[in-house]
This record gives C-alpha cells, sequence and structure tokens, in this order.
C-alpha cells in the first residue's frame, strides 16, 4: 500500500496492489497499518455507507459539525468517479481550496478526508458505487451542505455530461453563506480534534 499526500493538509490518497488473475481479480483498499502511518492515529469505524449513482449525480459538498465531525476513508468498488476534498475549515491556510482524485474500479485507490473538511463526488459512468467507512454514525442535526456549484469554489466537474443534483445539494448554500451563517468548522478546533484522536 502506497500513501499520497493531498494539497490539503490531513488529507492522504492510499494506492492499494490489485492482483488480477484468470478468475478476477483481489485487492485490500484498506491497511490499517499503513493508514495509522500516514494519519497518525487508527480509522476510527462507527458507520459504513454504500452509495450507487447514474452517471454525471453529484454528491455533496457534505460535512458535519466538527467535532466530533465525521472523517471518511471512501473507495469505488464499481465504475468511476471523481472524488472531490473541499478545506471549509475557517483559518486554514488552504481555506477555500480544493483537490480531486479520480476513484475507480480498476485501481482501487481510497481517499481518507478528516474531520472539518467538506465532501462531494461526481459519477463518471452509470451504476457507480461509493464505499464509505465513516468515523461516526449519520446525525442529521449535525450535517450540512454547501453548494457543489458554488463558483467562489470552482469545483472541476466535467460538463461533457449532465449534472444530476438532489434538491437538497441544488439549494445549499454557497462557502461565503454558509460563512455568514456560521455553519463552518474552525481549523484551530479541527487541530485540537486531531491531536486528541492521535493521543
Amino acid at each position: 500500500m502506497r500513501t499520497r499526500q493531498l494539497a490539503i493538509e490531513g488529507v492522504f490518497e492510499f494506492i492499494p496492489t490489485a492482483y488480477p488473475d484468470h478468475r478476477g481479480l483481489f485487492v485490500a483498499p484498506f491497511h490499517e497499518s499503513a493508514f495509522r502511518e500516514a494519519v497518525g492515529h487508527p480509522l476510527r469505524l462507527a458507520q459504513t455507507n454504500h452509495s450507487v449513482s447514474r452517471q454525471g449525480t453529484i454528491r455533496g459538498v457534505h460535512f458535519a459539525d466538527t467535532p466530533p465531525g465525521q472523517a471518511k476513508y471512501v473507495y469505488c468498488p464499481r465504475g468511476a468517479l471523481l472524488d472531490v476534498v473541499v478545506d471549509i475549515r475557517i483559518g486554514s491556510p488552504t481555506f477555500g481550496a480544493w483537490d480531486a482524485v479520480r476513484l475507480d474500479a480498476e485501481e482501487f485507490h481510497a481517499v481518507y478526508i478528516p474531520e472539518g473538511l467538506g465532501h462531494a463526488f461526481i459519477a463518471l459512468e452509470d451504476d457507480t458505487a461509493l464505499a464509505y467507512f465513516c468515523s461516526t454514525s449519520y446525525n442529521p442535526s449535525a450535517e450540512h451542505g454547501i453548494s457543489p456549484l458554488d463558483t467562489r469554489l470552482g469545483l472541476p466537474w466535467p460538463d461533457d455530461i449532465p449534472h444530476i443534483l438532489s434538491e437538497k445539494d441544488t439549494n445549499a448554500p454557497s462557502l461565503a453563506e454558509a460563512e455568514a451563517a456560521g455553519l463552518l468548522p474552525k481549523y484551530v478546533d479541527c487541530l485540537a480534534w486531531y491531536e486528541q484522536l492521535r493521543n
């Protein structure tokens, strides 16, 4: 398992080795030792999620109140998608920045998104599945969203396929509106939470 630090602090891409043969393929998208070495603490697992999306479906940008927030370890077991992480932590040196990784069912790369960051993706093929390992259970009262079409963010959605959004994501506030409403996590609170996880 190889790892790569993305442009946003605390976000990692994990690159496993796939073993194809005449029967099919075997791959392990998660290794605790590689995760712990990169992130500095074990992966806490409270819930697993599985979504299936049509081509062009955009889900996100989603985040949760931090602390405790909700960290995610995601990979694509079927199809292909573009996974996007957005730094929405007020006071972060990379506030408003994003990074993106293609996830697919050929290479089985995975992305770790720590608490306090925004997460979104677009399905590049029909019947694309995303598997999520989540550090906390779903808490509707603590869940929030930012418009994935916010022009200030300028997220890298391909324009050659029609975009499909839920009503909730369509009506989500911009980054500036979410900041003005006091919804965004604070960078100092996130750093304190990460340090607590390491101890």
